[in-house]
C-alpha cells in the first residue's frame, strides 16, 4: 500500500512545538480590523496552542 501524503495546506498553517502541541495563529487576522481596539489587535498577535487531540489529528497530517 502507498504512503500516505502529507497534506501541504496544514504544514503552511501549522508548526509542530517541541512537546507535539500544534501551534497556528489566531483566526480573524485578515482585514477589517477598523472595529478593534488596541487590546484586541494585540492579542491577535499572539500564538494558538491547540488541545492535545486536535495536536494529534494536526500532527498525523503533518508527516510524510
Amino acid at each position: 500500500m502507498p504512503k500516505m501524503k502529507s497534506k501541504g495546506a496544514v504544514k503552511k498553517r501549522f508548526r509542530m512545538s517541541k512537546n507535539g502541541k500544534a501551534i497556528c495563529s489566531k483566526p480573524g487576522r485578515g482585514h477589517m480590523h477598523a472595529p478593534y481596539n488596541g487590546e484586541t489587535g494585540r492579542k491577535l498577535r499572539r500564538r494558538m496552542v491547540l488541545n492535545k487531540t486536535w495536536s494529534i489529528l494536526i500532527g498525523r497530517m503533518m508527516e510524510p
